[in-house]
């Protein structure tokens, strides 16, 4: 005999198994978060300090290849 989808009266409810916590270690995480941080901290100064008195390479084609980017993100050059 099928079951019905809706319970009846007098049964007990059944009960709905909880899903577990996803657990996300720390140790296979940091490498990556580090690796982003000085990512992001290198394409920063590159856009934003890459010239003038801070320069690390010579010219202005570092300068010129983030223009748009620097005007973007509202640090000054001109």
């Amino acid at each position: 005999m099928a079951q019905s989808a809706v319970p009846s009266a007098g049964a007990p409810p059944q009960a709905q198994p909880t899903p577990a916590p996803l657990r996300v270690p720390i140790r296979e995480v940091l490498p990556w978060a580090v690796f982003a941080v000085v990512l992001a901290a290198v394409l920063i100064y590159f856009v934003g300090a890459e010239q003038g008195a801070t320069s690390l390479f010579g010219g202005t084609w570092v300068h010129e290849f983030t223009h748009d980017g620097r005007h973007l993100l509202g640090f000054p050059c001109h």
